[in-house]
């Protein structure tokens, strides 16, 4: 049976009256030989581990001992062929997590070089401590306004403390996998379409932080999240093309409009000025001529004025 022990950061007023040497007596020295529980304190997320040291009578009994005592007899026994046995070696990159009689041993894990274990009671699980990436699959997502939209996302993490992530969850990498789906989803069901589409580096930072705090137990550190594609129903993308190809005809109009207005001020100014010229009209008459024949065409027709045509008439 394990028992809780909560650990005070800083000593209590109590006990620095009573002295140095008081104050540096263990909190639970009260507890029976035989009731206590070895301790293993993380220092990253401050979780308590039965079994601190295997090697003591309390941990496992008579029977501990024993056992311990026979695979130190067989190791001497078959020296140096046991040495290829006891002897394993991690990777620069690996850490390896050991078990004595089921309790995990001292020290935290091993590694990177070699180490030694016990054969038939000791067992060991290498955990690679390298940032793993994995593909969250295609959420369909109901958005806060309603809209059915196809979201993925990829997430990069890695194994910040190779005890805990043995200790305290089955499988952390499939469980923080399942936990990104549930996350995506869960924190896209709040947010509006324009913001899925608009603030992706927002949402992804926002995951982040949801997933770091929920695998910190977990022994996970999640570094980055990205949100990769935002897929629409095909319905919903032909009514956003038609809102923006209406919207873009209106600008045109409206520019349009705008040409002719200017357009229409710039003939008042012109006519204006002609009509205290009367040389200017025959001016830009002749101008007129010389482009029509710049572009070879055959036919060319003179403008005669009305009031020329009315002398004629009244003769």
């Amino acid at each position: 049976m394990v028992r809780s022990i909560s650990v005070s950061p800083e000593p209590s007023k109590d006990l620095e009256m009573h002295g140095h040497k008081e104050m540096h007596e263990p909190a639970f020295s009260q507890a029976s030989p035989s009731s206590q529980a070895p301790i293993v304190v993380n220092e990253h997320s401050g979780v308590l581990f039965g079994g601190e040291n295997s090697d003591n009578s309390g941990d496992n009994g008579l029977c501990g001992v024993l056992l311990t005592l026979i695979s130190w007899l067989l190791v001497l026994c078959t020296l140096p062929f046991s040495l290829c046995v006891c002897f394993r070696v991690v990777q620069e990159y690996e850490r390896a997590v050991i078990f004595r009689l089921g309790r995990l041993l001292s020290g935290g894990a091993r590694g990177p070089g070699i180490f030694f274990i016990l054969p038939c009671i000791e067992n060991y699980t290498k955990i690679d401590m390298r940032t793993s990436v994995f593909d969250v699959p295609p959420q369909e997502v109901l958005t806060k306004d309603s809209v059915t939209v196809s979201v993925d996302a990829v997430v990069y993490y890695r194994v910040s403390n190779a005890t805990i992530s043995v200790a305290n969850v089955e499988n952390a990498h499939h469980s923080t996998r399942l936990l990104a789906q549930t996350t995506l989803r869960n924190m896209l069901g709040t947010k509006n379409l324009h913001e899925i589409l608009g603030d992706r580096d927002g949402i992804s930072a926002s995951m982040q932080n949801s997933l770091d705090s929920a695998t910190d137990n977990w022994g996970i550190k999640v570094e980055r999240v990205e949100v990769k594609d935002v897929r629409l129903p095909v319905q919903l993308q032909r009514a956003m093309a038609a809102e923006a190809e209406a919207a873009r005809e209106a600008r045109a109009k409206v520019i349009a409009a705008e040409g002719e207005s200017k357009a229409s001020r710039a003939l008042k100014e012109a006519a204006d000025v002609m009509k205290e010229s009367p040389s200017a009209l025959q001016l830009r008459y002749l101008q007129t001529l010389n482009s029509i024949s710049a572009e070879k065409n055959s036919t060319i027709i003179f403008p005669l004025p009305i009031d020329f045509m009315s002398q004629f008439v009244n003769k």
